[in-house]
């Protein structure tokens, strides 16, 4: 897909959506729907308001933001993430299903693009349901995370090592 077809292609799908809603098409509304599809991985609408109005020099109140995030996620254009630290959204229009891994110790999010998850995924079948896509969420720590995770207790298993013999552990 060429890079003009992937901004135009979800405009003529929000102009679609808002017709057959009765809704109004607005400049607001399609400024935030290309500051989303220039946005690559998970955003915030605090980022979306950022971004709009550094980078597009296009001011929209939040309100407005939030509004409008609802609409594009019931039109399919953008998906709603519930990760550990509030709602984080990302454009899902022709994207790919796929995996985040979060870190409950940071709370950072990452994609991960395992073939192995998306095989089983794809080939699932569930009775009387068609899945048409899916997002999975693991669970975990980040290596930042686990390694001072792991020097925390190391620490705290040599103070009680000091307080039961009186010396050090290795």
């Amino acid at each position: 897909m060429e890079k003009s077809d992937s901004k135009d292609q979800p405009k003529q799908v929000l102009a679609e959506y808002l017709r057959l809603h009765g809704l109004r098409k607005t400049p607001e509304r399609f400024a935030i729907l290309n500051a989303i599809y220039s946005i690559e991985g998970h955003f915030t609408p605090e980022v979306l308001v950022e971004k709009m109005s550094d980078e597009f020099n296009f001011r929209v109140c939040r309100a407005t933001v939030y509004n409008n995030l609802e609409l594009l996620v019931d039109a399919k254009l953008v998906h709603k993430h519930r990760f550990t630290e509030g709602a984080q959204y990302e454009k899902s229009f022709k994207e790919v299903s796929h995996c985040h891994l979060l870190c409950t110790g940071c709370g950072k999010v990452m994609e991960c693009d395992n073939h192995n998850v998306q095989r089983q995924m794809e080939t699932m079948r569930v009775k009387r349901f068609t899945v048409s896509s899916y997002s999975l969420y693991v669970y975990g720590l980040c290596t930042k995370c686990s390694t001072a995770l792991k020097r925390k207790q190391k620490k705290i298993l040599n103070k009680i090592d000091i307080q039961k013999n009186g010396r050090k552990k290795d």
